[in-house]
């Protein structure tokens, strides 16, 4: 305290300046119009500018928040797209089942749910990763990951809270795909190397392969849906000792910063593996 009286008396009169200074910029701006509008359009700037910049930090600081918020968004739109439907083979259906249907009658065939990444590895020869969703929260074993670039994994094994995920950086990970261009059929997998690329098989040496080509999920993989984004070829060889390409992909997921993920839930996957199952009856 004595040390701001011993201040204020060693600046007195500078201080007294300042003050006098201040309020005859107040009288000036209150009494004069121009002047007035002047201040107005320059404090309105600054003060904009201080607000700009405030709201970026507080963005920043919210980015988690709103990411999860988008991908809440984003799996709720998901389970209202047309190709989660699929209608039998059949224009005339007898009893109608437990699964849910669109307005078109047509059964839903994929649910999807969000998860939360908390573990993550890429430098392993078995990858794999750990989401925060259980069974508690209708997590399966064999339900599919897929980020927001395209395909993750697959679920291999559920305890209450948390399921683990064998990532497609997995030596023992496969997942049926195709070129978009033709709808040729093959496999990725991984050759436990370079996690930035994968390798796409069994593509005849007489398909038209280019540098660039996109690589999705096919119709034969029933746990991930179609047309799931894998990857883009990056490099083509052949393979001498059969009739086979061996193609190198660019992985379309960047496995190093995952952070939120869906697993994805074929419905219909049960029925389809108890018939293929089935001992085939003598005709």
């Amino acid at each position: 305290m004595k040390n701001i009286f011993i201040f204020i008396r060693r600046y007195f009169n500078f201080l007294f300046f300042l003050v006098l200074q201040i309020v005859s910029l107040i009288l000036l701006i209150r009494y004069n119009q121009t002047h007035e509008a002047v201040y107005a359009g320059v404090a309105n700037e600054i003060t904009g500018r201080i607000n700009l910049q405030y709201n970026k930090i507080q963005n920043y600081f919210h980015l988690k928040e709103n990411n999860k918020l988008l991908l809440e968004e984003n799996t709720r739109l998901k389970n209202m797209l047309r190709t989660d439907f699929e209608s039998p083979d059949s224009s005339r259906l007898a009893v109608l089942d437990t699964l849910v249907r669109d307005t078109l009658g047509r059964q839903r065939k994929f649910i999807w749910l969000p998860a939360k990444v908390v573990n993550n590895t890429v430098s392993q020869q078995l990858n794999y990763l750990t989401l925060h969703r259980g069974a508690n929260q209708g997590v399966k074993k064999d339900m599919a990951v897929i980020g927001p670039q395209g395909v993750v994994g697959t679920v291999i094994d559920v305890s209450e809270n948390f399921s683990r995920v064998m990532s497609l950086l997995h030596r023992n990970s496969k997942v049926s795909s195709m070129l978009k261009k033709g709808n040729i059929q093959g496999t990725v997998e991984w050759d436990g190397k370079d996690p930035r690329f994968i390798t796409l098989r069994n593509i005849p040496k007489s398909t038209p392969v280019a540098k660039g080509d996109t690589v999705v999920t096919s119709s034969y993989s029933a746990n991930f849906p179609s047309d799931i984004l894998v990857g883009f070829v990056d490099e083509i060889s052949k393979d001498p000792g059969s009739n086979f390409l061996v193609i190198r992909l660019k992985t379309a997921t960047n496995f190093y910063n995952l952070e939120y993920v869906n697993l994805v839930e074929n419905v219909q996957w049960d029925e389809q593996r108890r018939l293929e199952a089935a001992p085939v009856k003598n005709q």
